[in-house]
């Protein structure tokens, strides 16, 4: 099996640990076990004793019935049997395309997005085509052009809502377009959902796409709106039987069970969930205010602002690829962001915004210093 090298995390597992401000960072800044126990008034001494206690079994093979039940409580139609657990959302996503694409398939992912909703099927002998989300259009997709590019062999459509890296977020109208683009060919419709719901927004109205359509598949996790990527936990969620059945059988092969201790602190989690996305709602919200201020005062930014989730892509106007500035900013400073190079976008970087506050307002002047270095030198 032949496949590409991931570029997004090939650059986060060079550097990431050395950085001194972490601005390539896409999950809310994370909480610690004892913040996570105590989020409820819950003693963590009595909380850790009842995990001492607990034997090291494999524990519920798809999840436990807490943990399903929790997560399909997101969704409108799901039930907690329409849930199974998964290390991560990229191991949902792998998953969900190991499952249904074979040699020969046809697939269409949007792009840019995480890398691996587009680079994974050709690996399985399917070919991909790319709905390119461009600035010009706010990152959203050009669905006369979707319509283009789905054949009567086309088995997947890739989605990612809010999108990663632009924070662009498609809602009910454009959902539903692509719905019915889908039907027409009777494709399945994934949707990597892991930045939902966290909307600047209160009033958008952006269904699941599970909730849209009958072949519809939703993946998320517990990293990015929970603060909780160590636990690396994640699901699938779909209506339809015959997904939940390919996934379980193919599931078999590549993960049996996720660890019991993580699923009983994702279930706490999921319990205190308001508590935890009120707190990150607000962290978003409040940095992506600082962020938007300090692009309109830099005169070598530009950016579509982000609607949702935690990241955005910066474009710059200095005569330097996104690399070589990217390391450049780190060694001068340990600041560290992700070149757009990692999604095909030179002359860009992407930010994550949903940092500790303190640490993007350190970052944000580490850039301008750096930017008025390179400006002098020009």
């Amino acid at each position: 099996m032949d496949i590409q090298t991931f570029a997004v995390e090939e650059w986060m597992n060079k550097y990431e640990m050395d950085a001194v401000y972490n601005l390539a960072e896409t999950c809310c800044d994370s909480l610690t076990v004892e913040e996570l126990i105590a989020i409820d008034g819950t003693d963590p001494a009595a909380f850790l004793q009842d995990i001492l206690k607990s034997k090291l079994t494999y524990g519920h093979i798809e999840g436990s019935p807490e943990f399903k039940r929790l997560v399909a409580a997101q969704y409108q139609h799901i039930s907690p049997e329409q849930v199974v657990m998964m290390n991560g959302a990229i191991g949902a996503n792998f998953l969900v395309m190991y499952s249904l694409l074979r040699p020969g398939d046809h697939a269409v992912s949007v792009h840019p997005t995480y890398q691996q909703l587009y680079s994974i099927g050709p690996s399985f002998g399917a070919e991909v085509e790319l709905l390119h989300l461009r600035p010009e259009n706010g990152f959203l997709p050009d669905l006369e052009e979707l319509k283009s590019l789905v054949r009567p062999n086309t088995r997947l459509i890739c989605i990612n809502n809010p999108n990663n890296p632009s924070g662009a977020v498609m809602g009910r109208e454009t959902l539903e377009e692509i719905v019915e683009i889908a039907k027409s060919c009777g494709a399945y419709l994934l949707c990597d959902e892991v930045y939902r719901p966290l909307w600047q927004d209160d009033n958008v109205d952006v269904p699941s796409i599970v909730d849209l359509y009958d072949k519809g598949i939703s993946t998320s996790s517990m990293s990015k709106v929970y603060s909780l990527a160590g636990l690396r936990l994640g699901w699938i969620a779909t209506p339809s039987t015959e997904v939940m059945e390919a996934c379980l059988r193919h599931r078999d092969y590549t993960t049996i069970s996720c660890p019991m201790i993580d699923d009983m602190l994702a279930v706490h989690a999921l319990k205190n969930r308001d508590r935890i996305l009120d707190r990150n709602l607000a962290l978003v919200r409040r940095n992506l205010a600082i962020l938007d201020a300090w692009v309109e005062a830099e005169p070598y930014f530009s950016y579509v602002k982000p609607q949702a989730g935690t990241t955005a892509m910066l474009q710059y106007d200095l005569d330097i690829i996104s690399d070589d500035f990217c390391i450049g900013l780190f060694q001068a400073n340990g600041t560290f962001l992700t070149p757009g190079r990692c999604f095909d976008m030179e002359y860009a970087v992407r930010i994550g915004y949903a940092c500790s506050t303190e640490v993007l307002e350190a970052g944000l002047h580490n850039i301008s210093k750096y930017v008025k270095e390179l400006a002098v030198h020009a």
